[in-house]
C-alpha cells in the first residue's frame, strides 16, 4: 500500500515538473534559468519548446534592450537578419499571469494573435502590458526567470545603437548560444 501511494504521489510531482519545464538559456554573458508555466499559457510554452528543441534560438541575439523595460530576443542574427519562424499563435494574454520583473512574454505585432518566435523578458513591473479587455489585449507571460536575474540585468545594462533600421540594438551583439530543456523536465 505504502509503495502504491508513493507511486502516485511520484506521478502527480512528475505531471505537476512536466507542466513547468526549466529550460537554460546561455548567452555570451551567462545563464539564466526559465520556469516556463505551460499550465497557464499551453500554446505560448508549446510554441517556445518547438524553436528550443529545433534549436531555432542558437546563434540569435537579443535585439532589442531597453534600460528599464525588458531585453526582446528570438528573432534576428548578429548581422539582423531576421531569422524564419512558424505559424502565428494565439495570445494567451488572458491567462491571469502578469507582466512583471522576471518574467517572459511573446513579442508580437499590433496584430493580437500574432506571436511567433520572438520573446522578451520584463525588466521591471510593465502592467500597461497586461490584458486589459480585448481592445487592450497585452502580451501574453509563459515563463519567469527563476536563477540567473544578474545576467538578465547586465544584457539590460549594454550600450545600445541603431543598426539595420532597428533602434535600442546592443553595440556589441549579446549572442543567445543556445536554449537547452533541462534535463529534469522533460
Amino acid at each position: 500500500m505504502l509503495a502504491m501511494v508513493a507511486g502516485l504521489i511520484g506521478n502527480a510531482a512528475n505531471a505537476q515538473e512536466k507542466e513547468k519545464p526549466v529550460v537554460t538559456v546561455k548567452t555570451s554573458m551567462g545563464s539564466f534559468e526559465v520556469e516556463l508555466y505551460a499550465d497557464k499559457a499551453p500554446i505560448s510554452v508549446e510554441n517556445f519548446l518547438t524553436y528550443v528543441k529545433g534549436g531555432a534560438y542558437d546563434g540569435t541575439i537579443f535585439h532589442r534592450v531597453i534600460k528599464g523595460f525588458m531585453i526582446q530576443g528570438g528573432g534576428f542574427t548578429p548581422d539582423m537578419k531576421q531569422k524564419k519562424s512558424g505559424a502565428q499563435i494565439k495570445n494567451e494574454a488572458k491567462n491571469g499571469l502578469k507582466n512583471e520583473i522576471g518574467t517572459l512574454a511573446m513579442a508580437r505585432t499590433n496584430v493580437v494573435d500574432s506571436a511567433t518566435n520572438q520573446f522578451f523578458i520584463n525588466t521591471k513591473d510593465n502592467d500597461f502590458l497586461n490584458y486589459r479587455n480585448d481592445a487592450n489585449y497585452g502580451y501574453a507571460v509563459f515563463g519567469k526567470v527563476t536563477d540567473g536575474m544578474d545576467v538578465v540585468r547586465k544584457i539590460e545594462s549594454v550600450s545600445t545603437t541603431t543598426k539595420g533600421g532597428h533602434a535600442d540594438v546592443p553595440a556589441t551583439p549579446v549572442i543567445i548560444e543556445s536554449i537547452t530543456v533541462n534535463e529534469a523536465a522533460e
